[in-house]
């Protein structure tokens, strides 16, 4: 059956012809797409099959195309090789197709004339069916795939226009060849990269282009994608992008080129300034994300100040729509990577970009920008494959822990509870590479975290709604930020009520002066110092003048702690606590067993003379006291079994009509 409905359907392909192919106008409807594209399909049937209709015109038709206008059913992008005429393979009249065509039949060096040229077909003459069409043995794809190879990924200034167009289409040889695999030909990954550029035109045309995208929504246009087969003349339709749905969501509405310099994002001065308007954070991170496009795609637009841009900076100072905590690798030229102008980002770089030891820089930095500049976005900036964390994760695994050497050895401690955390989230058999990976990722989290919980400026406008804090990593290898959001634990930490980063929060010696401290206050003041200890980050200094005040004026501890004498468990220091704010009874196992009178009379003092609220009793981990309690209490408990055990009674019968009775006990 098959078989005569293909003869049935050359018959009819072939053996009729109309006498006279009309012509498309603006007097006929717009056609739907699903219909052009049958119209294409069956015009490039007749093709193959040798019998097209032809498009010849009569001086009637010529004229009604003048008259009325076109009109075409599909607008098509393809390849300008002489062996690939779009209008007869397709057996097509005039006015029927739209076509746009340059080598390689790519948006990549004509960008804004192919994607302008298009919504000019969809917009004003009603095309509702876009077509990229690559072709077989594509020269230009041929030609970028051997430049990409030969160069081993590595790209090299281009010395004219065409070593431009082949290395701006490597992106496209770089797909085929990692889809491909390492044990292809050169000839098979440019084979595969001519399909490989024909779903990355159109996906090109859907992130770039509001108007088509719009309409694709509406269902109203598709884009649909083929390659035409030199070798049979057929036409292979590949059908939509399968990234169209996630494209969709683009809102880009220019291709990167034709962003210039001197739009409204830039500022009334070119540059922004005190003289713009605040940015509101959802606005800033969509300027960070389409500079950071501009410049993973070689499109950038930011211009040379001019003398009246860097006047109108002085004169109205900065306005920042972005505050960038970044690392200060030479890698990530942060303004370069977001494409910004000077007057739009306000950056604090440092190896690591972390907060682990310039915090308080940092973090008052930070309130600086937000508070007294009106910035409304902090972006938290990691990269891949950073020295810092490379070193720090090093450092956690050889199990250093001796006191840092000079201050490199210092940074890359402070930053071994990022290594930590990432070793116990992968296990122990993830691999360097891997720890590295993820460390960088962890290391985002962590300094967000770290600026909600230590600044209350920063929490409230958070709470506001005033301030947006979100993490990103930069890739080395592509040039693209991938964008995190936020801190998961945002929530949680907006309830801090920590004022300052550790090294900043300067302690106070407290004498009777003070007053008492309730017990809930004293509590936290325990949580508090011991969270500086377990971070590093302890502030407890004492000055002569704090001696002086606590000779003469006598004490005030807001909290008396019964602890273990043990070596290991410095109470001031665990608590990073002053002179005068803990009073400290200690002996083996923090017990009042056999010191009942002395620890009892001694809290009854601190309580009663010195007014103090809180009595804490601490005990530790690995107590030798417990465990050598422990100990004893069972070895006196099994003993104690094994005396209470019963006697056994055995009698033996073996002389006749005589009982011989041994006794003895089953210990």
């Amino acid at each position: 059956m098959a078989f005569f409905s293909q003869i049935a359907d050359a018959f009819t392909l072939c053996s009729q012809p109309p006498a006279e192919r009309p012509v498309r106008t603006t007097a006929d409807p717009p056609m739907a797409p699903e219909d052009a594209l049958k119209l294409l399909k069956d015009g490039n049937r007749r093709f193959v099959r040798g019998c097209p209709w032809g498009s010849a015109t009569k001086d009637a038709a010529r004229q009604q195309l003048v008259d009325e206008g076109q009109a075409p059913h599909t607008a098509i992008i393809g390849c300008a090789d002489s062996r690939a005429p779009l209008e007869t393979i397709f057996d097509a009249m005039p006015g029927d197709i739209f076509v746009l065509r340059n080598a390689g039949n790519t948006c990549t060096h004509a960008e804004g004339s192919m994607v302008g040229s298009l919504e000019f077909a969809t917009g004003k003459l009603g095309s509702r069916l876009i077509l990229v069409l690559g072709h077989t043995k594509c020269g230009a794809i041929y030609g970028a795939t051997k430049t990409y190879l030969d160069a081993g990924g590595a790209g090299k200034k281009a010395g004219c226009a065409l070593e431009g167009l082949l290395q701006d289409l490597g992106s496209v040889a770089q797909v085929a060849a990692e889809e491909m695999g390492a044990g292809a030909s050169s000839d098979e990954v440019a084979a595969h990269a001519v399909k490989v550029n024909v779903f990355h035109t159109m996906n090109f045309l859907l992130k770039f282009s509001q108007s088509i995208r719009e309409g694709v929504r509406s269902g109203q246009i598709e884009i649909q994608g083929g390659i035409y087969h030199l070798e049979t003349g057929s036409v292979e339709f590949l059908g939509k992008s399968p990234a169209q749905k996630e494209l969709l969501e683009s809102a880009m509405p220019l291709p990167p080129s034709m962003v210039v310099p001197g739009d409204a994002d830039r500022g009334v001065h070119g540059v922004r300034t005190g003289a713009d308007e605040r940015v509101p954070s959802d606005l800033a991170l969509k300027m960070l994300k389409d500079g950071n496009e501009r410049f993973a795609v070689g499109a950038v637009t930011a211009s040379k100040t001019s003398g009246d841009m860097r006047k109108a900076l002085v004169k109205h100072n900065q306005a920042p729509h972005s505050a960038i905590l970044g690392c200060a690798d030479s890698r990530v030229p942060v303004d370069t990577v977001f494409d910004a102008m000077p007057g739009e980002l306000f950056v604090l770089r440092n190896a690591g970009n972390t907060c682990t030891h310039a915090e308080g820089s940092m973090v008052g930095s930070l309130e600086f920008c937000t508070g007294k500049l009106g910035t409304r976005l902090i972006l938290v900036l990691r990269h891949t494959q950073c020295g810092a964390i490379a070193g720090a994760t090093a450092t956690y695994q050889s199990g250093a822990s001796q006191a840092p050497g000079c201050a490199l050895e210092g940074l890359l401690q402070g930053l071994a509870s990022v290594a930590k955390e990432t070793s116990e989230e992968l296990g122990p058999n993830a691999s360097q590479d891997q720890l590295v990976s993820h460390a960088v990722k962890v290391n985002v989290f962590n300094s967000m975290n770290f600026l909600l919980k230590f600044s209350e400026p920063l929490r409230e406008l958070v709470r506001k709604g005033e301030l947006d804090i979100q993490g990103g990593i930069y890739h080395l290898d592509t040039g693209r930020v991938q964008f995190l959001g936020r801190s998961p634990r945002q929530a949680e930490l907006l309830a801090s009520q920590l004022s300052l980063p550790p090294s900043m929060a300067l302690g106070a010696i407290r004498t009777p002066q003070d007053g008492t401290l309730e017990p809930k206050l004293a509590l936290k003041n325990l949580k508090d110092g011991n969270e500086r200890f377990v971070v590093g980050a302890p502030i407890a200094k004492v000055h002569p003048n704090m001696r002086e005040a606590l000779a003469t004026k006598g004490q005030a501890p807001h909290t008396a702690i019964v602890g273990c004498a043990d070596s290991r468990v410095p109470l001031e220091t665990v608590f990073d606590a002053l002179p005068g704010d803990l009073f400290v009874l200690r002996n083996a196992g923090n017990t009042c067993t056999h010191a009942e009178g002395s620890i009892l009379g001694s809290l009854e003092f601190c309580t009663g003379a010195l007014k103090t609220q809180l009595i804490f009793v601490l005990g530790h981990t690995n107590c030798g006291a417990i465990k050598g309690a422990t100990a004893a209490y069972l070895a006196s408990k099994d003993a104690k079994r094994k005396k209470a055990a019963p006697s056994v009674v055995v009698t033996d019968t073996k002389d006749e009509g005589q009982g011989i009775t041994r006794a003895s006990k089953d210990k």
